[in-house]
């Protein structure tokens, strides 16, 4: 079982369903199943793929795609979300492309002690992450003093809360629907994007 809900597979798309199917596919060729989970109500695949593509995807973004994808991991590891963690921190590998940093990474962002590889202007938005994730009701002004500091523009600072407001999302989407990544292939970039 994929998910604890129905989804309508490809050979069994028609309409809607099969148009939003196109619209999803991977650079794989194949839907994942955190698209192919809302079959049975199309036009949220819709909402949910200009989303994901608009914060994680767009190359008017001017962090690196990497660390893009570092805090899509953070975020899901903080909401204990496995689908989002596996696909996201392969994407994060593969970008990398340094297996010993990438291990480190990962093992300091389980351990909730990214300060461990990180600092300055990345530490400040994984730190903003973790407060925006736990704790939304605690949010303040201030909480952008740091990050300024760092030397993050404003611009940087909604790039970064567009991804961790859009994991937050999608965790909620996978967690509550029991979707596994059964029959996904693992991340969005080919072994030679890097």
């Amino acid at each position: 079982m994929t998910a604890w809900i129905e989804m309508i597979e490809d050979k069994q798309a028609t309409g809607t369903v099969r148009e939003m199917y196109e619209k999803a596919r991977t650079p794989h060729g194949t839907v994942d199943n955190v698209m192919r989970c809302q079959s049975l109500r199309p036009h949220t695949i819709a909402g949910h793929m200009a989303l994901y593509k608009s914060v994680l995807h767009n190359p008017d973004n001017t962090l690196p795609f990497w660390f893009l994808e570092v805090i899509a991991s953070y975020t899901s590891i903080i909401n204990e979300c496995d689908y989002s963690l596996t696909h996201h921190f392969m994407n994060a590998r593969r970008l990398i492309n340094d297996k010993k940093k990438s291990d480190a990474i990962l093992t300091a962002l389980k351990n909730h002690t990214p300060d461990k590889v990180f600092q300055g202007k990345e530490l400040t938005l994984l730190n903003y992450a973790k407060k925006l994730t736990t704790s939304v009701a605690k949010m303040e002004a201030s909480d952008m003093e740091p990050m300024r500091a760092a030397g993050c523009t404003d611009g940087e600072i909604l790039e970064i809360n567009q991804v961790i407001a859009y994991f937050n999302y999608s965790n909620r989407v996978l967690n509550g629907l029991g979707v596994t990544t059964e029959g996904d292939v693992i991340g969005y970039y080919n072994e030679d994007d890097n």
